[in-house]
């Protein structure tokens, strides 16, 4: 039963959303975070659609950096958040794009069995830079191998093209170029943009979960009128 769903990005795991999920569950909100790494763009949106799919109404989907990639080619949702994230169009992936900035990139250690990691310090300057020295260290601490490939899967299905959007722009970011993601913000219905580095999840979460509440409150109300009007 999910009314969110939170998407990570490469590299991450479900707990780097653990403040924000647990914030909307307060509200008596279903919160899903699943987990990706599951070796390729097509096998990380069957693991996210599964969860769409098993939910009672269409939820409102979230997807951050990668996720965006993941999320565009889903279908079912009420909403999408594309959270510093990438929308792509036919034939396109995150790497044809431009993807990760050199500052990344230069984080970015490649392992014996094909694999990558990022280099713990750079990390936390490119994806952390803003958020405070404890919680970057704790969001680094929990970054994990990334498999090759899922930066140049490319969706067949653009769930943008038929779905609301709201993008956010973070404009402090040091992983993707602004400039970039105002580009793919301008694919959206909705933009917003904050001042703010790359993961605003690690360093202002209540961001994050203020715009999900508002998304929620705009999609739930229509229905409740619906209610009220049917029942007189």
């Amino acid at each position: 039963m999910a009314a969110v769903v939170l998407v990570h990005g490469l590299y991450h795991r479900p707990e780097h959303f653990a403040v924000v999920a647990e914030k909307l569950r307060t509200d008596g909100t279903e919160v899903v975070v699943p987990e990706l790494h599951r070796g390729s763009l097509a096998a990380d949106s069957a693991a996210v659609q599964a969860v769409i799919d098993a939910a009672p109404e269409p939820p409102l989907v979230l997807g951050h950096s990668y996720g965006g990639s993941v999320i565009t080619g889903v279908r079912g949702t009420a909403h999408l958040v594309y959270l510093a994230a990438f929308v792509l169009d036919t034939g396109e992936s995150a790497a044809s794009l431009g993807g990760a900035s050199q500052q990344l990139k230069d984080a970015i250690v490649a392992e014996p069995d094909g694999s990558t990691t990022l280099h713990p310090g750079l990390a936390v300057d490119a994806l952390y830079g803003d958020c405070p020295g404890p919680l970057a260290a704790r969001a680094a601490g929990l970054l994990r191998a990334q498999a090759p490939g899922c930066g140049r899967g490319v969706p067949q299905h653009h769930s943008w093209k038929e779905t609301p959007s709201t993008y956010v722009i973070c404009a402090q970011d040091r992983a993707i170029d602004p400039s970039l993601q105002r580009t793919m913000a301008s694919r959206c219905t909705d933009v917003r943009e904050w001042q703010t580095g790359h993961s605003p999840f690690v360093g202002q979460p209540d961001l994050i979960v203020e715009l999900l509440r508002e998304l929620l409150t705009i999609r739930i109300a229509p229905r409740r009128i619906q209610e009220v009007t049917t029942t007189r």
